[in-house]
């Protein structure tokens, strides 16, 4: 789970952070001890253990670097019952204030990268661009008829990120999906309506006709997304 938004996470997570530096560390430089993983009793094993497994974790939540000074004083602080610098709802705001304005810089620069995207994107060869700014190109095209918004459809799809990242593919699963065309995202709805049954293309869908600013699930907000699209058939 993210840590903005939960105290409770929040708290809890960097309690361990606290616990694994103030153990391992005891306010010391750990690059002046000798490190020997082979040579370690089982205990340190597992305490060195304990601190990959938190700051991997940590670290893909987007918590670039830590102090650990300040974090052991934190943590000694609290222990050793002595004053605090702040009270634990003033630490819970700092903590996410912070992740608030790193996960608004990711959003602000997902937002550049799809325009920057979508630019280059609607100059490639065979590239169509509708009036609503989704992009599309045929791959092969069907004899069957188009469905209307009423219609449930059938169809093979596989979902990226401009990246590359798979986030969704019925291909992948080897089972074609089947939905009313009226449930789902505008860039879909759009699409299917102008292909033919047996069509197959690719579709380039800005995040306004997608999941926006709010993003949902590995999609991220102000994410473009790609999909290879086949229509098998009209129900």
């Amino acid at each position: 789970p993210s840590l903005v938004g939960s105290e409770m996470c929040i708290r809890d997570r960097y309690i361990k952070i606290a616990l694994v530096v103030s153990v391992i560390s005891s306010c010391q430089n750990l690059t002046q001890q000798k490190f020997n993983f082979d040579e370690a009793n089982e205990l340190e094993k597992v305490s060195y253990s304990i601190g990959i497994n938190v700051a991997t974790s940590i670290k893909s939540e987007g918590l670039d670097s830590i102090n650990s000074f300040y974090i052991s004083k934190g943590f000694q602080d609290v222990f050793e019952n002595k004053d605090l610098a702040v009270n634990i709802e003033e630490s819970n705001k700092i903590i996410g204030d912070y992740f608030n304005k790193k996960q608004d810089a990711k959003n602000q620069r997902l937002a550049i990268d799809s325009k920057i995207f979508l630019e280059q994107n609607k100059q490639k060869d065979g590239v169509m661009t509708t009036e609503s700014g989704l992009q599309y190109l045929i791959l092969s095209e069907g004899r069957g008829n188009n469905p209307t918004l009423n219609d449930n459809v059938t169809v093979h799809y596989h979902g990226t990120l401009i990246d590359g990242t798979i986030f969704d593919s019925s291909v992948d699963r080897k089972q074609p999906a089947t939905f009313p065309l009226n449930g789902v995202i505008q860039g879909w709805q759009e699409a299917l309506q102008m292909m033919s049954v047996g069509s197959k293309w690719k579709i380039f869908i800005p995040s306004e006709l997608a999941y926006g600013e709010s993003g949902a699930g590995a999609i991220g907000p102000n994410s473009t997304l790609i999909f290879e699209v086949e229509l098998l058939s009209i129900n």
